[in-house]
């Protein structure tokens, strides 16, 4: 979402007086690739750019092509192809050695339906958006259909100008979201006519709820922010920084923490070194079924809370909840408040997305699952 961000406030500076603009987005993917689907780069006519498509080994052609959509008001799809080891092919010797398909699409922006006037309506949404896009199709003059994209909210016009219908493009998205990948399907109408249309989900920017106002959650939330999450803290405002109210979306007290909502992309990290605290908020944040729950100290500190809970009478196992993590954080060594924040970040990432956070040299296939 950060990159999305960072193109968004490119196009609103654009002086369209003076320039025009087109939109590179990585379509297809296959073997190995820096950058996956939705990868995007914002060129300017200029030759200004915003974004990636790949580790930078594409980026000098990719200008080039974006310059061909702006000059032909079209657009097109080129093919990066570093499977093969041959010398004259871009991106060989960087570590490439895969294929991957760039999308160029001209901006018009008198279109309020352009593509980054789309991505502008889903960088605070809290759902997984479904964007599709018609990569190809076999009728004599497809051009004019090569890169119409179509929000889900305007799915009529899709099956209107394909004659698809809406089950199948259901049933397309709803695979996409099962598997959690953006995918590439064949779709045909009554007519037999085929068209190639990617659904490509835009998940929301993680949302971290940080409980705690020591030095620790200075380095953590600077950590986070530089990946562009949402970042909600809940402390002794007294003690909070300028720099951390600067990056947060809201800070509040303790006691007004149980108020920040709680969905499918939050993580709690519960850093106050106060027990009570942390004992309390612990149980209200399990009880709104939080995806991951960190709670800072060793082992023992959540053994006494499970001990706590049950002289209380309260049935909770907190050793088998699958959202709880403590100690937080990965073992990599971590001894500064940095590291110790880089760590959890790291957790964080690989509980959400669902991967098991060990070193890639022990990883069993390609790096990426297949899209």
């Amino acid at each position: 979402m950060k990159e999305i961000e960072k193109i968004i406030k490119a196009y609103n500076a654009t002086n369209w007086d003076e320039e025009r603009a087109a939109l590179g987005t990585v379509v297809k993917v296959e073997e190995s690739a820096y950058r996956r689907i939705g990868a995007r780069m914002y060129v300017s006519s200029k030759g200004d750019w915003t974004g990636g498509i790949s580790g930078g080994c594409l980026e000098g052609d990719a200008l080039k092509r974006a310059q061909i959509a702006i000059n032909k008001n079209q657009s097109s799809i080129v093919v990066y192809d570093t499977m093969d080891d041959d010398s004259h092919q871009i991106g060989v010797g960087l570590g490439c050695n895969g294929r991957i398909e760039v999308m160029f699409t001209p901006i018009d922006p008198t279109d309020t339906a352009n593509p980054i006037e789309f991505l502008k309506t889903v960088t605070d949404t809290r759902e997984t958006e479904a964007l599709l896009q018609i990569l190809n199709n076999d009728r004599e003059r497809a051009d004019s259909l090569i890169g119409k994209f179509y929000p889900y909210s305007k799915l009529n016009d899709l099956i209107q100008t394909t004659g698809i219908t809406q089950e199948d493009i259901d049933n397309s998205i709803s695979e996409a979201k099962r598997k959690r990948k953006s995918r590439v399907f064949n779709l045909s109408n009554q007519s037999r006519e085929q068209f190639e249309i990617l659904v490509e989900l835009i998940r929301p920017k993680i949302k971290v709820i940080c409980i705690g106002d020591n030095y620790d959650v200075n380095a953590f939330v600077s950590i986070v922010h530089e990946m562009g999450w949402e970042i909600h803290v809940a402390g002794k405002l007294r003690k909070l920084s300028k720099e951390l109210f600067s990056m947060t979306t809201s800070t509040c007290e303790y006691t007004e923490a149980h108020k920040i909502t709680i969905d499918d992309h939050t993580a709690v990290v519960l850093m106050s070194h106060d027990y009570k605290t942390d004992y309390n908020l612990l149980q209200h944040f399990l009880n709104h079924d939080a995806p991951y729950i960190g709670l800072l100290g060793p082992k023992k500190r959540m053994i006494k809370m499970q001990n706590e809970l049950a002289d209380e009478g309260k049935k909770i196992d907190l050793e088998s909840m699958p959202n709880l993590f403590a100690p937080v954080g990965l073992d990599i060594g971590a001894e500064s408040p940095e590291e110790i924040s880089l760590s959890i970040a790291s957790e964080i990432i690989t509980t959400l997305r669902r991967r098991e956070g060990t070193s890639l040299r022990r990883r069993l296939g390609p790096i990426h699952e297949r899209d």
